[in-house]
């Protein structure tokens, strides 16, 4: 017997143990075959694909805790060639059962080697679908998907995120570390009911006048919250591709505009404020206004003369000028700039355009500006800057988060030309060309704007930015109604016009209605305020 061989027990006794290893290893990988399989948790130990889920995002609700968007569970799908006996087979199945491409796959499986992603996102009937295939080599790791229940509703405002559950724009890029791994809901400003109400006034309106994009919102006028904003065209949120028609960009944060004449607002506000004019008084608008080589119109003819409050409410270019040209450019400036109109307005929302103006600003510059042509401003802006106008003097920065109180902002007119504003934008919808927004009982102050666009180094006569801006009740303002149609074409009911006050004004007065009801706003029949 050889000296160095070990007796039989110790030999059988390794065997055992070495068998015992075996065993209970074979046994740990087929538990985990089948926390894979059935469970979908990924591979231990595999660099590709990892094995750790993103934290959820917090629901983001309405101000009465509406949900607006979730994050749920679903299944990212990889899968390892190798183990596949035809790849071809399971590129053409799993393409069906997933959504996926099949030539991707064909492509992806030729390689025969280590995961490839085959499907992110696989709600859990899409799963199943995968799991009665019965492929071998196939791995589930968990994820979360938003998911928006409203869909189109609001999606410029809430924005999107990122394959990754990262926020790529809108709120969710504005709120992306609040939202982000949080438990409790973020609870915003917007209200549902008055989103759906603002959209449908806008989508029969653009349809009507067969627009080629829109914009509008609903301001509180002192806690600065933003109650709902829309841009058209819009885009379904819920996918990851878009069809030709849709429009991811926000028309009221991410783009300016010369807004035409309701602009006036501020070169009244200023007027007012600088004790320059008086309402009552005549101003000469029976012919052109010559300011150098340049000639100022009106759109129809007013004249010859027409006290200053009917300057505003029939809106007069001619008027306009010669009012703000009172105070002149050195004042005129440092106002719009104490009003927020002359940097970016800073806000939840990131995409927020910077306004354009001219960097020598003379009497022309100046005269121009008063009625809105020469300055470009993103409509959210205009609509703070005409908010602080009009609730008493004191500014507001939008908001897109729910607040109880309101904001103690910096007061940028007096509390008695904000009264009288709030007399002149009356006065527009009684007597002047903001009529069609009207609505008993709810006492509406406004302005139109019709401008024509720039081109070329002038302005195309027929290419039109029609708005209206709608404060309510204006005695007792609290509300703010923003809209503006790019580009509206006349129609038959609007006897051929497509200025704001047969677009926008009606469509913001038929907002109101609606939304005045759901807002606690008391109606008045009784009440009227008197113009100037």
């Amino acid at each position: 017997m050889d000296a160095r061989a070990e007796p039989p027990s110790r030999v059988k006794g390794r065997i055992s143990l070495a068998a015992g290893f075996c065993a209970a290893a074979f046994s740990i990988i087929a538990a985990r075959l089948v926390e894979v399989m059935v469970f979908g948790a990924g591979l231990a130990g595999s660099a590709d694909p990892g094995t750790t889920v993103s934290r959820m995002r917090a629901d983001l609700i309405d101000r009465n805790g509406a949900l607006i968007a979730r994050d749920l569970p679903v299944s990212d799908l990889y899968a390892s060639p190798a183990f596949l006996w035809d790849t071809k087979e399971a590129a053409r199945e799993l393409a069906k059962a997933t959504g996926a491409s099949e030539a991707r796959l064909n492509t992806s499986f030729a390689t025969k080697r280590g995961y490839v992603l085959v499907q992110r996102g696989l709600t859990p009937d899409k799963h199943e679908s995968v799991m009665r295939l019965g492929f071998p080599g196939l791995t589930f790791e968990k994820a979360y998907k938003r998911y928006y229940p409203s869909g189109r509703i609001v999606a410029h405002a809430v924005g999107q995120v990122d394959p990754d559950d990262n926020g790529i724009s809108g709120l969710e890029l504005g709120l992306n570390e609040r939202v982000r791994g949080a438990t409790n809901p973020v609870e915003l400003s917007l209200d549902m009911r008055v989103q759906y109400v603002l959209e449908h006034e806008m989508e029969e309106t653009s349809r009507a006048f067969q627009t080629k994009a829109s914009a509008g919102l609903v301001l509180d006028l002192h806690t600065g919250e933003v109650l709902a904003l829309a841009s058209l065209p819009d885009y379904e949120p819920n996918l990851r591709s878009h069809t030709s028609a849709d429009s991811t960009r926000n028309r009221m944060t991410q783009d300016v505009y010369e807004l035409g004449s309701i602009f006036k607002i501020f070169a009244f506000a200023e007027a007012v404020e600088e004790k320059t004019v008086r309402l009552d008084e005549p101003i000469d608008v029976g012919h052109p206004y010559k300011l150098g080589r340049y000639l100022i119109h009106d759109f129809e003819k007013l004249g010859p003369y027409l006290p200053a409050s009917m300057v505003f409410a029939e809106s007069s270019n001619i008027g306009t000028a010669q009012i703000s040209l009172r105070s002149g450019p050195s004042k005129q400036q440092p106002f719009l700039q104490k009003l927020g109109l002359l940097e970016p307005l800073k806000t939840e929302l990131p995409e927020v355009a910077a306004p354009l103006y001219p960097r020598r600003w003379g009497e022309v510059e100046g005269a121009t500006i008063a009625y809105g042509q020469g300055i470009s401003v993103n409509p959210l802006g205009f609509a703070a800057a005409a908010a602080a106008v009009v609730n008493g003097g004191t500014l507001i920065t939008p908001t897109f988060l729910k607040r109880d109180t309101p904001q103690k902002g910096e007061r940028v007119i007096s509390a008695s030309t904000s009264a009288t504003m709030r007399e002149l934008m009356r006065l527009v919808v009684t007597n002047g060309t903001g009529t069609k927004a009207d609505i008993p009982g709810y006492q509406v102050g406004g302005k139109t704007g019709t401008a024509e666009k720039p081109d070329n180094g002038s302005y195309a006569r027929h290419r039109l930015l029609s708005s209206f801006v709608g404060v309510f009740p204006i005695n007792d303002p609290q509300y703010l109604v923003f809209m503006m149609m790019d580009e509206p074409k006349p129609n038959k009911a609007s006897f051929g016009f497509a200025t704001g006050g047969w677009t926008a004004a009606p469509a913001v007065g038929r907002v109101i209605a609606r939304i005045g009801p759901l807002l606690g706003v008391r109606r008045n029949d009784t009440v009227a305020v008197a113009g100037p």
